[in-house]
Order: C-alpha cells, then structure tokens, then sequence
C-alpha cells in the first residue's frame, strides 16, 4: 500500500486543538503553569520542572477528559460539537498542527527525561 502524505485537515486541526484544550490547558496543568519558575533550575532541560505527583495528576485529567469526549462523539454527538465549540473559545489563536507522519513516529520512538528533581515553589 502506497505511503498517505499528512495533510492540514482545517477541521480536524480545530477538532485537535478543542480537545488538547478541554484535555490540558484547562485543566491541572494550570496550577502548574501559575507557580513560579526554579531560581537554581529554570530552562536547564536536565532537570524536571514539575513533581510525579503533579505529571500522574495532569495525565490522568486528560485521559478522564478525552475518554469523555470520545464517548459523547460516539453517543452524543451534539453535546460533543458542542463541547467542543467551547473548547475552541480558547484556541483561536493557536498555531496549526504541524502535519508530519514521519515526525509523530520518530517523537513516539524517543523518550527519556532525567531524574534529577528541583522545587518550583
């Protein structure tokens, strides 16, 4: 089977960028956002800026918020355009998503952060 070049779908990328809106930056996140930056850590990549508690916490508001938004897309789907619609107030001015393929696999494949911990607070 021939290789499907990604392309920009318009509603799709609102679709995306409602969800990823509804899923984090609405969410725990935000408390994180707010507090203040490591004086000893701040932009040093080596160190994680943010506590296993406070990552489990934000991960697990967006799966509870996507496998919600998935079950109303399947079984409700107004209230899903409408949810959406308000997550989309937020997004306005977001960039597009970038649609590469061969980026999204090679970002799966890698992973690892350091272990080392430093306090926002």
């Amino acid at each position: 089977m021939p290789k499907r070049k990604m392309t920009l779908d318009p509603e799709l990328a609102a679709e995306t960028k409602s969800i990823v809106a509804l899923a984090f930056r609405n969410g725990p996140i935000e408390d994180v956002h707010a507090g203040k930056e490591c004086p000893n850590c701040a932009g040093k990549v080596e160190y994680s800026h943010i506590t296993q508690d406070e990552m489990k916490n934000i991960m697990k508001r967006a799966v509870d918020t996507v496998y919600k938004l998935l079950w109303l897309k399947q079984n409700d789907p107004e209230k899903y355009e409408a949810t959406l619609e308000f997550g989309n107030r937020h997004t306005r001015f977001w960039d597009e998503p970038k649609a590469d393929v061969g980026e999204f696999w090679g970002s799966i494949s890698s992973s690892g952060a350091g272990s080392s911990r430093c306090s926002r607070r």
